[in-house]
């Protein structure tokens, strides 16, 4: 018998954040399989996991993502880590992939599933959501993303100052992730729309390293990749 493949998403940060019926699923399965970084530091997904459970009482199977844009390789790549996940699956073993915030909000478990289906279509699939940072920092922040017939919208930042620009204008509000790639370009962008006291930056919301930032003070900053800018206008 085949197992089944669970996506569950384990929160922002804060370990108590992960949902009753996230902890129920990776209690009773046989395996939790997390994104691993190559070296270095442990995934963040793999971080909230690990308050609850350790190697030594759950079988843990970490893999490891490519982070390049070479088709071929990205290919290859995928099909391995799908490779190891089924050798598990068609075992009878049942696989949790945990990833941080929401399974299908932004998330490496996206691909993952789509991989999966593909490869071993006859692998049933499961997913538990999870509180995204998006959640997690209008809770922190104590402010409302949408109310009555506002528009809220989720957006990748990247370096195209007027997509961005449009973005802010067209929303009543707007959440980028991944903006510490373009931290400085969105600070001017701000300026320009006087929107700088409308908008909060906080990096690993919830966690223990979170930080909420001055908004003015970020010129020149590195921030975190898990860093995202709410502005509400």
């Amino acid at each position: 018998m085949i197992g089944t493949l669970y996506g569950v998403g384990v929160g922002p940060g804060d370990p108590e954040l992960l949902t009753v019926k996230a902890f129920r699923c990776l209690n009773e399965a046989d395996v939790i399989a997390y994104p691993k970084k190559q070296r270095g530091s442990k995934s963040y997904a793999q971080q909230i996991v690990e308050a609850y459970f350790s190697p030594r009482e759950k079988e843990m199977l970490g893999l490891v993502f490519p982070m390049t844009k070479e088709k071929n390789v990205l290919e290859e790549k995928w099909n391995e880590t799908a490779e190891r996940v089924w050798e598990h699956l068609s075992a009878g073993k049942n696989v949790a992939f945990v990833t941080e915030g929401d399974p299908l909000l932004y998330s490496t478990f996206i691909h993952f599933m789509r991989t999966m289906q593909t490869n071993y279509p006859d692998v049933r699939t499961e997913v538990i959501p999870g509180i995204s940072s998006v959640n997690a920092a209008a809770a922190r922040l104590q402010l409302p993303l949408a109310d009555g017939n506002e528009h809220v919208a989720i957006i990748p930042a990247r370096d195209d100052y007027e997509e961005m620009k449009r973005a802010i204008e067209t929303h009543d509000c707007v959440v980028f992730i991944k903006v510490a790639k373009v931290i400085d370009m969105m600070l001017r962008l701000l300026r320009e729309l006087d929107l700088v006291q409308r908008a909060a930056v906080v990096t690993k919301v919830t966690s223990s390293e979170e930080i909420i930032w001055n908004v003015e003070q970020l010129d020149g900053v590195e921030l975190e990749y898990l860093t995202l800018m709410v502005v509400r206008k």
